[in-house]
């Protein structure tokens, strides 16, 4: 029986440069869509036979000695797997259990350095590029801020940094992915906060909401709700002890977050509009030196992060984004015209959406199959 390995060795083994081959034993079309950095395409059926195309896997993965197949959910690829180790021993053959969908669930805690009194931990989701945080001080409270589902990560986060949750906050009603922040909340038995315009999405929860300018005490932190339309209109960022500043999607490491998924193709230009005063006349009015920390990273259709590696701080400081974001030197009009061509919205993107407004139930299973693919938050 042929070995498997799982998606967090795989993501070690990426990590250390080891040296092997990843067959990716889905479609064309999905392969094109979305895999895992440096995998090369052989699709192979979950009942196929290798039937002597060996030839074929060798000029695939060259000189590589190891090869490691994935697929949907670890059934095609260990059965390709298996047909490759029986048909010849000249590589040592491993599948990855649970496929595309376990690498989906892959996560890395990354410290961020803000000052020695703040404790920032950027809790990254590798195959999506979602940044979710906890936010603690030296008394040991903390805060998590845009958790996904996988709300274990962010328990285990805080708790490796001693830290105790004392509440969750969402940005915003989030359209990629499907938000962990009521769940968690109501395990801890913690507040569950989101901002005072979230009254305007049609929410099927309670909340308590965070008002424009609130500060909320956070041990011996201050986090302060900013009101950031634009992304959405009920948007907050969240600015830490005028240090960190948490933008959600409303400006990225490199890019801004686009404006139609809440208000639609005819009023994205409403969004763009009110992105370009939230960002002009709040976050860029902020000192250069605060660190930015945004809710996304781009994560191309061949798995690479746009911005910055896995595993290292997605950050960037105000300054930096004023001089190296060209989408922040556009005029208005421009700015407008810029974020009408987003591109491919997120799969999914409405279902999610309803389901994190609190109107749609979804089971484990069908949420895997939802979040599937990349988040295309950016603009």
């Amino acid at each position: 029986m042929v070995d498997t390995i799982t998606a967090d060795r795989l993501a070690e083994l990426q990590d250390a440069d080891e040296a092997f081959a990843l067959v990716d034993t889905r479609p064309e079309e999905s392969y094109e869509a979305w895999h895992v950095q440096g995998a090369l395409n052989y699709p192979f059926g979950s009942e196929e036979e290798l039937d002597g195309d060996v030839e074929e896997v060798r000029d695939l993965v060259g000189d590589a000695d190891r090869v490691v197949a994935i697929c949907a959910k670890g059934i095609s690829s260990g059965n390709f797997a298996t047909e490759l180790d029986e048909a010849t021993d000249e590589f040592a053959v491993q599948a990855v259990d649970g496929g595309m969908e376990a690498w989906s669930g892959v996560y890395d805690h990354v410290p961020i350095d803000a000052g020695d009194d703040l404790v920032i931990v950027q809790v990254q989701r590798r195959a999506k590029g979602c940044l979710g945080y906890v936010v603690g001080s030296e008394s040991g409270d903390a805060v998590v801020v845009d958790p996904t589902a996988d709300t274990d990560e962010f328990e285990t986060a805080a708790a490796d940094q001693g830290l105790t949750i004392q509440g969750v906050i969402d940005t915003h009603v989030h359209a990629d992915h499907v938000s962990g922040g009521r769940d968690l909340a109501a395990d801890l038995d913690v507040p569950y906060y989101l901002g005072e315009r979230a009254a305007e999405r049609d929410l099927a929860f309670d909340y308590r909401s965070l008002e424009r300018n609130e500060v909320l005490e956070v041990g011996d932190l201050e986090v302060k709700a900013l009101s950031a339309p634009g992304h959405t209109s009920e948007m907050i960022n969240l600015l830490v002890d005028d240090r960190a500043l948490l933008t959600a999607d409303t400006l990225h490491a490199d890019s801004v977050g686009r404006t139609e998924l809440e208000f639609g193709e005819d009023e994205g230009e409403k969004g763009a509009r009110m992105l370009y005063e939230t960002l002009h006349r709040t976050l860029l009015a902020e000192p250069d030196g605060v660190v930015v920390l945004p809710g996304h990273v781009t994560v191309t259709a061949d798995g690479e992060f746009g911005y910055g590696r896995p595993g290292e701080p997605i950050a960037t400081t105000i300054r930096d984004a004023r001089t190296e974001i060209d989408v922040l030197d556009l005029e208005e009009e421009a700015f407008v015209d810029r974020l009408a061509d987003a591109g491919e919205k997120p799969a999914n993107y409405e279902e999610i959406i309803e389901r994190n407004r609190g109107v749609r139930d979804v089971a484990s299973e069908e949420r895997v199959e939802l979040e599937m693919g990349p988040n295309n938050c950016s603009a």
